[in-house]
């Protein structure tokens, strides 16, 4: 029998919210072990995820400001792409520099960090097997660990749908962000975040995008007039967008392959370089040996927790992708720290009401809190605020004034509910708007709250006084 070693926490995965949990948890004076089975920290996010889009998105937008320099007096010769260098730096100057910086930081909190796949055997043990084809061929192989507290953090997986087998070229979100060349034909399946910001992405670097999504509209949950300004600006670039279609198929050949979708009754074939499906995420659990314990998942795969991420067996938390509320990142790091902070006895919970969603689209998108229509039907009566980014000066200097900020507000005190932007800058702007959402602010707070000139902040105060019927510029 493999000999037991006690933990006091152990964090499985070492994603946004389990490194940021472990982080927390030693600061608060916790003995920490965190368990990641793959070869690198900072999980999907970090890796092939969030942060190497953004970096592929910020390539794309460079080389389409290049090609349209003459906008603004300038000649350059014809941009080109060496797409094997913008892999490399995406890699090796943003990926392998902020791992590298996860890896530093638990090193600075002392977390000790095992490489391997934990598998529960109770509600107080697990065991660690070797990553590799000869993990499970024994029990008593890999390290046995015995635990005060949990914290499971082993995030999603993409789902992969019939007829797409992820294999050569049709891909998932990962294989998307790691082409080998710009496809001159690419198919993207799935219209949300990830799609639509890398269909953009590689449309900006000159691939011929082709998105098809299986409800009436692509971006399914922003608003629609969001979303229109968002639509444009993708069919300005060449992006065809096939709504209320359904993939059937795929055939590859050594250089191509052909997806066949059904749309209004007639199925049709586009032949592509390659193929992206970006339909979503299923939780990581089912190989966790939950069974074995008294934690409980949904008819999702999502693991059921109250406010602070405790599990049904009290010392097991969940946090991420697999617990509840939106699966993103910030999320993630939240309910990383408020369940280290629950582990040391704190009284910090967990309210999905003022987490802000941002899409980087061309242009960006963010919301906070409440939509108009999800206040209306929590019977709470509303009224909105908009101003439009043509309306100011930083946002016309960078030729860059579509979109709008909107706030959304209670008819009676003004308190803000709800914040929407689609324009440059969404991304950072949104803060502000969370900020309002999660400290029960009133119109009036922002509308008295000096913002710089000529910034792309202005909107959200100058939307502020539409609110109190003293609109400055418009």
């Amino acid at each position: 029998m493999a000999e037991v070693e006690k933990k006091e926490t152990v964090i499985i995965g070492a994603g946004p919210g389990g490194y940021v949990a472990a982080i927390r948890a030693s600061e608060l004076g916790q003995k920490v072990t965190l368990i990641e089975k793959s070869d690198t920290l900072g999980g999907v996010c970090l890796n092939v995820g969030c942060v190497p889009s953004k970096a592929l998105i910020q390539a794309g937008h460079r080389f389409q400001e290049a090609n349209d320099a003459s906008t603004y007096g300038i000649t350059t010769q014809p941009a080109t792409i060496d797409f094997k260098k913008t892999q490399d730096w995406k890699q090796k100057k943003v990926v392998d520099r902020m791992t590298s910086g996860v890896k530093m930081l638990l090193k600075k909190h002392k977390v000790d960090v095992i490489q391997g796949e934990a598998v529960l055997d109770s509600d107080t043990q697990l065991r660690v097997m070797p990553v590799g084809p000869q993990q499970f061929m024994s029990a008593d192989t890999g390290l046995t660990i015995q635990f005060d507290n949990l914290i499971i953090a082993s995030g999603s997986h993409p789902i992969e749908i019939p007829g797409f087998k992820f294999d050569g070229r049709v891909v998932d979100s990962t294989g998307g962000l790691n082409l080998p060349e710009i496809p001159k034909e690419f198919v993207v399946i799935g219209g949300g975040y990830v799609g639509t910001e890398l269909a953009g992405a590689y449309a900006n670097m000159g691939s011929h995008v082709t998105i098809i999504e299986g409800t009436p509209s692509i971006l399914a949950g922003f608003s629609k007039d969001m979303v229109s300004i968002v639509q444009k600006s993708l069919k300005k670039k060449g992006v065809d967008i096939i709504t209320s279609a359904t993939a059937k198929s795929s055939s590859q050949d050594a250089n191509s392959v052909s997806v066949t979708y059904e749309a209004d009754g007639k199925e049709s074939t586009i032949k592509a370089d390659y193929c992206m499906v970006t339909v979503g995420r299923k939780p990581n659990t089912d190989d966790l040996g939950l069974e074995y314990t008294k934690v409980k998942l949904d008819d999702r795969g999502i693991v059921q927790t109250d406010d602070q991420g405790r599990t049904d067996s009290p010392h097991i938390f969940a946090i991420g992708d697999i617990a509840s509320g939106p699966a993103l990142a910030h999320k993630a790091f939240f309910q990383g720290k408020v369940a280290a902070g629950a582990i040391s006895g704190k009284n910090t919970a967990n309210d999905y009401v003022g987490v802000p969603g941002v899409c980087f689209t061309d242009p960006e998108m963010a919301v906070v809190g409440l939509t108009q229509s999800q206040a209306k039907d929590k019977g709470i009566d509303v009224s909105t605020a908009k101003f439009p980014f043509a309306g100011n000066a930083r946002a016309v200097s960078l030729d860059e004034a579509e979109g709008f900020v909107r706030l959304i507000y209670t008819k009676d005190d003004k308190t803000i509910l709800g914040g929407e932007v689609v324009g440059p800058g969404a991304s950072d702007l949104i803060a502000e708007l969370s900020l309002a959402v999660n400290g029960r602010m009133n119109v009036e707070d922002i509308a008295l709250t000096i913002h710089p000139h000529p910034t792309l902040s202005e909107p959200i105060q100058e939307a502020a006084d539409v609110a109190l019927g003293f609109p400055t510029h418009i």
